[in-house]
């Protein structure tokens, strides 16, 4: 996928949020408050994600077939819910999902038609994981005893680790190198494999208990591939995601 499509479409889904909330932000986003400090929130988001394409495979893929690097890149959603256990500091759990296709032909190769040869490739990735969140600055301030009013914005690092899940897919026409034939096949691989993330956001309050933010997150990865594959080092599932949501706190 093009990167200006990427970044078109990071846009639409900022606006999109953030189109039906203006209102509310403007007549007093964090001037409500809470009954007390919140004990967790939940975050949902949006955006994109680009692998970061390292191994052999994309490399193979690329060289054969008229896929680009950035190929892969697709949209991204995340589920995130986040228990504090200091004021500044939370346990947090969360879900995700990116996935990219890309059709393509054989650079060097036509049919006995003299057609070009096609398919498809796809990338899904689901990570699992748990970390602890650290606020930069407070996320709000407790007013006497009971009140609770939030931070205007609330910047936060997350760091963790857990497992993550892919399916990497290609359906068409291929190429058998050793008779020159030409056959329709899919070609599939997934496991699970360890990962570790780092993350970098900033949530806005809308009010005392909605804040829109934004998050980039970078995710370490890779995984055994398939005897659909065999011959081929590990799978680099490693990538960049860049979202926008909300946030709950209760």
């Amino acid at each position: 996928m093009p990167m200006g499509r990427v970044a078109l479409g990071a846009a639409l889904c900022a606006s999109a949020v953030w189109v039906p909330l203006s209102a509310a932000a403007q007549s007093g986003a964090g001037d409500g408050y809470m009954f007390g400090a919140p004990k967790a929130t939940v975050t949902v988001r949006g955006g994109f994600a680009r692998p970061s394409e390292r191994s052999d495979l994309y490399s193979f893929v690329r060289d054969e077939l008229t896929v680009a690097r950035g190929d892969f890149a697709g949209g991204a959603w995340s589920l995130d819910a986040a228990f504090f256990v200091k004021p500044q500091l939370a346990v947090q759990f969360g879900v995700g999902v990116s996935s990219g296709m890309t059709p393509s032909v054989y650079r060097d190769w036509v049919d006995n038609n003299d057609r070009e040869i096609e398919q498809s490739s796809s990338l899904r990735r689901m990570p699992l994981s748990a970390g602890l969140r650290y606020y930069l600055a407070p996320p709000g301030r407790s007013i006497g005893r009971l009140a609770w009013v939030p931070a205007r914005v609330a910047p936060y690092v997350t760091a963790g680790g857990g497992i993550t899940w892919y399916h990497f897919k290609q359906t068409g026409d291929f190429v058998d190198y050793q008779t020159l034939d030409v056959f329709g096949t899919e070609l599939n691989s997934q496991a699970w494999s360890p990962s570790a993330f780092l993350a970098a956001g900033a949530d806005y309050a809308l009010g005392a208990r909605v804040g829109l933010v934004g998050e980039a997150r970078y995710d370490w990865a890779s995984a055994r591939l398939s005897s659909d594959y065999s011959g081929f080092d590990r799978i680099d599932l490693s990538g960049l995601a860049l979202t926008v949501g909300l946030s709950f706190r209760f």
